[in-house]
């Protein structure tokens, strides 16, 4: 039980005192009934073991169900699967609101879509698009904007300095200004993981 945390101690603890509960009253009620009560122990035993392993792979489930979704570790470190696409997705909360960012590790800025940048109440029409980004769509228009908060798990950022994409931008990117205040960024396999 060392390697569970507090959370996946309480799980198990409390999955023990069901077991020991139900197979009690089913030993007290069929008294006379060995075979029968020894069928029905058997049979939540199953169970029981099924459930202790359908919880010890939740986390793996969840990330093939949700790939943006990230994986936080005790250790400090943020993990991403690779989404179907290729792509590397994380959900983050920026001003209090989840935005949807592709990692991209090619872009220098953490760039919002006009879309997002709406969302989280930047007026749009009202921007000063001044600067300009070559893409992959050609040169954009764009506009400089602070972000309060940005936040990943258990990292907060504040005061960070983001572009609004003035072209066709379906999906934010989340680019290295931000992913530089990581020590390491590691690709392995079809996870990328954050380490700070």
């Amino acid at each position: 039980m060392r390697d569970l945390n507090n959370g996946d101690q309480a799980v198990l603890v409390y999955l023990i005192l069901i077991l020991l509960v139900v197979g009690g009253s089913m030993v007290i009620s069929s008294r006379g009934q060995l075979n029968k009560t020894l069928q029905q122990a058997a049979i939540w035993g199953l169970i029981f073991v099924g459930a202790v392993g359908a919880y010890s792979l939740r986390d793996r489930v969840e990330a093939s169900l949700y790939p943006e979704r990230a994986l936080i570790s005790e250790q400090g470190t943020v993990s991403f699967n690779r989404a179907r696409d290729g792509h590397f997705y994380a959900e983050i909360e920026v001003n209090g609101k989840k935005i949807e960012f592709v990692i991209d590790t090619g872009a220098s800025e953490i760039v919002l879509s006009e879309q997002d940048a709406e969302l989280l109440g930047y007026p749009v029409g009202d921007l000063i698009y001044s600067g300009r980004a070559s893409t992959a769509n050609g040169i954009v228009p764009i506009a400089r904007i602070t972000l309060d908060k940005i936040t990943l798990g258990r990292f907060t950022d504040r005061n960070v300095t983001a572009t609004v994409n003035g072209g066709a931008l379906e999906t934010s990117l989340l680019g290295m200004r931000y992913l530089e205040r990581f020590r390491k960024i590691e690709i392995a396999g079809s996870r990328l993981t954050l380490i700070r």
